[in-house]
């Protein structure tokens, strides 16, 4: 009975505080802005773009009518871009602010205060989705969606899945050999990890994160450069244990992201059943032609040897962070022929002063894309990658557009994005207003007389 109570308490604890950010948020109306809406080449004529209950209810070139009083507010562009909130389609909520081993050792308590601040930093930076491949975040989410800490919109993996000695596997060495009886690693406790050997074990911990909420599930199908026990060149996961997460996935309505570098292992998860490649930098033409024809998404990160690389003190690390970046280039080259599902996202991981640079490394794109075409990639084009969720898509509504009927994730740039996209490597100064579902996270213009 006593705990019969304690369960009650806490759902209408739960229930007020989700309350909270269920009261519909005022109204804002943006005056003379140009629209970039996601899809377009240019920007509108001057409009007005109206919001209410979170969704834009009105675009006109034409006066928008409004009663103003309590609760509404009235911005005037003076002339900037009103565009889309940008999405990274890999980031990592809960480590991309901390440093590996506290990650892997500390506290969770610290772990995850420290992802909310930093959850706050990447909203500021003008990031108002990220879809999240891996890390114990499904509390974080809740919170931002609760309206008890501020961030992005988070459609979450959960734990990543790998299986022993694959690239999820950060156990240390008096961790392994693992009996029968044998507790979990600290990372698998806190939901960082899931190790998983075998059908059975896969799809033990593929429904596991689809009952704690995931949106999509995250599996390591290749070697990667942070973790110590794989070589870059290896393939991880049978095509029967891919196949598992797969079929797991779909009866739920969604679908697989892999970790992967090489053609072997991407070619064994699109045959298995994998909607998406996160990274695939070492692969062949054959191989993207074959994901082109598939129609398979593919999320590429701009990893390159630069200022933008991650720290890794490792040598052995060190020459495979090499290896992976150098062919980068070549990867994005292979995709435009192809015109292969392109997704943009950054993955960065373990690296506090990495993650601020978030909107740098979109700006970077550039080197093989236009302006116009990266935005598009960041915008509505990520929202199409997001929507494979299906009835998993934790967010109901149009994402990455500004269009009537569309949720209202809005930035106001001081400037033309579209041809100068440095504007985005300097959030502080150049996103004058950032708004998530219809509420105002940063206003520097005068609300209008």
């Amino acid at each position: 009975m006593q705990n019969g109570k304690l369960a009650l308490a806490f759902v209408a604890m739960t229930a007020a505080v989700t309350a909270v950010a269920q009261t519909a948020p005022a109204s804002v109306l943006f005056q003379n802005v140009r629209v970039f809406d996601g899809r377009g080449a240019a920007l509108s004529a001057p409009a007005n773009v109206l919001v209410t209950g979170g969704r834009i209810a009105k675009i006109s070139t034409a006066t928008v009518a409004l009663e103003r009083g309590p609760g509404v507010t009235v911005i005037d562009g003076g002339g900037r871009t009103l565009m889309p909130g940008l999405i990274d389609a890999h980031w990592h909520a809960a480590f991309a602010g901390i440093p590996q081993m506290a990650a892997m050792m500390a506290d969770i308590g610290f772990v995850h205060l420290v992802a909310g601040k930093q959850a706050e930093r990447t909203l500021m930076r003008g990031f108002t989705t990220i879809r999240d491949l891996g890390g114990p975040t499904f509390g974080l989410k809740k919170a931002i969606d609760a309206g008890v800490v501020n961030g992005p919109r988070i459609f979450p993996s959960g734990a990543f899945i790998s299986q022993t000695s694959g690239h999820g596997d950060f156990r240390l060495p008096y961790e392994t050999p693992r009996g029968p009886a044998d507790p979990l690693s600290h990372v698998e406790k806190v939901g960082g990890a899931a190790i998983a050997d075998g059908v059975d074990q896969v799809l033990l911990r593929t429904r596991e994160q689809l009952r704690g909420g995931a949106s999509q599930i995250k599996l390591m199908a290749g070697g990667g450069v942070a973790s110590d026990c794989d070589p870059l060149d290896v393939t991880q996961y049978s095509e029967a244990e891919l196949r598992a997460a797969v079929g797991a996935a779909e009866d739920w309505g969604t679908y697989v992201t892999v970790h992967v570098y090489t053609p072997r292992g991407i070619q064994r998860a699109i045959a298995a059943g994998v909607k998406c490649i996160d990274h695939g930098q070492m692969t062949d033409e054959a191989t993207v032609k074959l994901m082109a024809e598939k129609g398979i998404w593919w999320s590429l990160q701009p990893f390159l040897d630069d200022e933008d690389a991650i720290p890794n003190a490792n040598p052995e690390g060190r020459k495979k962070q090499l290896e992976m970046s150098a062919g980068t280039d070549g990867a994005y080259k292979l995709a435009k022929k192809y015109k292969v599902k392109l997704a943009w996202s950054t993955d960065c991981l373990f690296d506090a002063k990495g993650a601020e640079r978030q909107g740098k490394q979109l700006a970077k794109m550039t080197r093989w894309f236009t302006p116009v075409e990266v935005l598009k990639m960041a915008t509505a084009g990520n929202a199409e990658l997001l929507a494979l969720s299906g009835p998993r898509n934790p967010y109901p509504g149009k994402l990455g557009v500004v269009e009537e009927g569309a949720l209202a994730d809005l930035l106001l740039v001081d400037g033309n994005p579209l041809t100068n996209i440095q504007l985005v490597a300097d959030p502080d100064k150049n996103f004058v207003v950032i708004m998530k579902d219809g509420q105002i996270f940063k206003n520097l213009v005068s609300a209008a007389k």
